[in-house]
Order: structure tokens, then sequence, then C-alpha cells
């Protein structure tokens, strides 16, 4: 199977990656559920994930948004894993055309991608709401308030992250089932592709080489032509190994 994946590289020139939290749980970066569990655990919070992460809460109870947040959300000393490093890597040979993530931690552009769709933002942006100036991740972290303020006006900074209630980015969406349209190859891995509308991007995809990579079940399984049941970046570095040798 490492051997077709290795070998579907090779034949292809427009490569396209859609993932999920299953990558950057591999740089120990919980998913958002995991992390909500137990932050509700430690706080005895009453709040499930979805609503700690909806616009209407945040907008009520930004004190527990940030809270959370900061606390269980913001991992700065993260690094990309083999994944990660593997993809750039594909993208540095002309070989892979974008990555369309899910996720908002920044790791593909820190393993060096370019070409990157975040569909539910980044943490590394970080935008006043009532002046529109830009903050960074570290002025988030760092701020003394419960609540982190404007340095320009003291309004409320909010991060550039798509909450339960918040609609995508339309030029992200476009550029997104645009690259999967094109792509004569799609890698899904780390996803099990219940998040909407994210998850039917990959309905877009025309091709007929589609490897998944997922550690649980999906509905998506019976349709891909490769399906691999394994950690991504275990799988990623035996494919790179496989790919560079031939």
């Amino acid at each position: 199977m490492i051997e077709r994946f290795a070998e579907w590289i090779s034949e292809s020139g427009r490569i396209v990656f859609f993932g999920g939290a299953g990558i950057s749980t591999e740089s120990g970066i919980p998913d958002f559920r995991s992390a909500a569990g137990l932050y509700q655990t430690e706080t005895h919070s009453p709040y499930s994930p979805e609503e700690i992460l909806s616009r209407p809460f945040f907008d009520r109870h930004p004190e527990v948004f940030f809270d959370f947040y900061r606390s269980k959300m913001l991992h700065p000393e993260a690094q990309p894993n083999a994944a990660h490093r593997f993809l750039a890597r594909l993208e540095e040979q002309g070989k892979l055309t974008a990555v369309v993530t899910q996720n908002i931690d920044g790791l593909h552009q820190l393993a060096g991608s370019r070409k990157v769709l975040e569909l539910h933002g980044s943490v590394h942006r970080n935008y006043c709401m009532n002046c529109g100036t830009f903050h960074t991740l570290e002025e988030v972290i760092s701020a003394p308030d419960p609540v982190p303020a404007c340095k320009s006006c003291g309004g409320i900074v909010k991060p550039d992250v798509v909450l339960y209630g918040e609609n995508l980015d339309e030029s992200t969406i476009t550029g997104s089932i645009e690259a999967i349209r094109n792509a004569d190859m799609l890698i899904i891995g780390g996803t099990s592709l219940t998040v909407y509308p994210a998850a039917q991007f990959v309905d877009y995809f025309r091709g007929n080489r589609t490897v998944l990579i997922n550690m649980a079940q999906t509905g998506f399984d019976g349709r891909a032509g490769l399906l691999i049941a394994e950690p991504i970046g275990q799988v990623c570095e035996a494919v790179s190994r496989v790919w560079q040798e031939g």
C-alpha cells in the first residue's frame, strides 16, 4: 500500500491535501473536543465544547471563552511533525498545489508550506472588533486582562477563528473547492469528515487517486482508492522513503 501511495505521488503533479485535527495531535495538540472535555473536568464547567466555541457564547461570556481558549487551545510550543514536513516537501518539488486544512494552529506554514487554505482561520491572526487593529498570538497570550484588549482603542480582540454560528470565509471556500476540483490526486488525512460544510469539499474531487489516512473509520472509507488506518506521520515517513528511493 505504501508503494502504491508513492507510485501515485510520482505520477501526479496536482496533489491536494485535505486535513483535520489528526495531523496536529501528533504534534501534541489535542482536538478541541478533548481539550474542552479536559477543561470541563478541571473547571467543573457546565458548557459543552460546541457551546464554548460558538459566537453567541463568545459575545455573552468572552471571559470564559478566553479562559478556555488560552489554557487549552493555544500551543505556541508545538512543532510540525513528519506529515507537515512531507507535505511542504511535496509542494517544494512541484507536486502539491495546496493544503486545505481545518486546523487553526499554523503548523503547515511553520513546516514550509506556502499555499495553505485555512478553512477555520488561524490563532496567529487576531483583530480588534472595534477598530480592526491586528494583534499577534503572543499579544493575546500575554494580555494582562481576562479578555484581550486592543492596544489602540481598548476594544475586544477576537481571534480570526471560525466559531460555531459564523460563516467560513468565501474566498477560502472558493480557493479550496477550485484546488480540489483541479487536483489529480487527493490525500485526506487526520479527519473524520464529520465537520460541515468543510467535509463536503472532498466531493469536488474528480480524479481517481484518493488516499485516506485516518485512525478511525469515516463515511468516506468506501470511496478511497487507498485506505490507511495508521498514524499519519508514520505513514508519511514511510512514503517519503519509498518515493525518494524510487
